[in-house]
């Protein structure tokens, strides 16, 4: 059994990484796989995870565009089939401005393939990112939409967009180590990405995990009280418990022992708007203490790398 305190690290450098790269990465946090990691390893990964339908996986990465169009009736086609998962602004009548994962454009040309500016978005992206498309596109491609002109954005570019539209198209991920009653509530923000890991798939008596189940520790009780060593009896039971039942059983099945406290990683992927949402609502005085530990100091950090953001909040004392 390990005990280990709650933790939090912002994704700045997954920023400056490939997107199949980001996207592997933040994937193999499910199944605690990272050291399969390789310089040539993310292609198949991905083709795996489409090919199964975890679509999740693919909304770790995100990609900005810019859309102009010689006719806006063609605007007023993309807004009458509701896109989804998409954040997008029109800041020009015959202009359009798009973020979105790659699990957003995917299913957005698989639901409205037939809009001549899904066909033109997805022919740039598809140019620019094969191997996200390579599976839903016709066997002869997409020819470019004369009338319909898309060009990506850079991160740069985004970071200097106008403050209304930085706020909606400027996404950062965190990934937190806490107890999954916090995760519990982090995942109710669903307008964000998440990847947790998996305990179906996880299998703590392996030696990749120190042959143990690792805890969080409580912030409820002071190390050495009898509340403390209540809450440690209990978990070392549990894990007794666990790792005997991975005997003769599969690690989803054995999992359903296992309680609140357990050590969990979650990324958390959003919008800085979601993210001042779930800053406004999760560092209040009536959020759970346990959330509070990390999203307080969270804030703080935030606060210096998008002060014009952040920099008005302070959590209630």
């Amino acid at each position: 059994m390990q005990v280990i305190s709650p933790s939090y690290e912002i994704l700045s450098d997954l920023d400056q990484q490939g997107l199949a790269v980001r996207i592997e990465m933040c994937g193999r946090l499910c199944y605690k796989s990272e050291d399969k990691i390789t310089a040539d390893s993310a292609p198949p990964f991905i083709r795996r995870i489409l090919k199964h339908g975890h679509n999740s996986v693919a909304e770790m990465a995100v990609i900005t565009v810019k859309v102009e169009v010689d006719q806006d009736s063609l605007i007023a086609q993309l807004f009458a089939v509701l896109p989804k998962y998409l954040q997008i602004d029109r800041p020009e009548k015959k202009t359009l401005i798009i973020t979105g994962s790659v699990r957003a454009y995917r299913e957005l040309f698989q639901n409205s393939g037939n809009l001549k500016i899904v066909k033109g978005i997805t022919q740039h992206l598809a140019g620019r990112h094969p191997l996200f498309f390579e599976d839903i596109l016709p066997k002869r491609g997409l020819l470019p939409q004369e009338g319909v002109l898309v060009e990506k954005i850079s991160l740069n570019d985004v970071d200097d967009l106008p403050a209304d539209l930085f706020v909606k198209h400027r996404y950062i991920a965190v990934k937190f180590i806490v107890n999954r009653a916090v995760t519990h509530e982090m995942v109710r923000h669903r307008p964000c990405g998440f990847l947790q890991e998996s305990q179906r798939y996880c299998r703590y008596s392996d030696s990749k995990f120190g042959n143990q189940v690792t805890f969080i520790k409580p912030l409820f009780y002071e190390e050495g009280s009898e509340e403390y060593r209540i809450w440690e009896s209990a978990m070392k039971e549990t894990e007794r418990l666990y790792i005997q039942l991975l005997e003769t059983s599969t690690p989803q099945a054995a999992r359903t022992v296992l309680p609140n406290s357990c050590k969990t990683e979650l990324i958390v992927y959003a919008n800085l708007l979601q993210w001042l949402h779930m800053f406004k609502l999760r560092t209040s005085k009536g959020a759970d203490p346990s959330m509070r530990e990390v999203m307080v100091p969270l804030l703080e950090d935030f606060k210096k790398l998008f002060p014009s953001v952040f920099g008005h909040l302070s959590p209630e004392k």
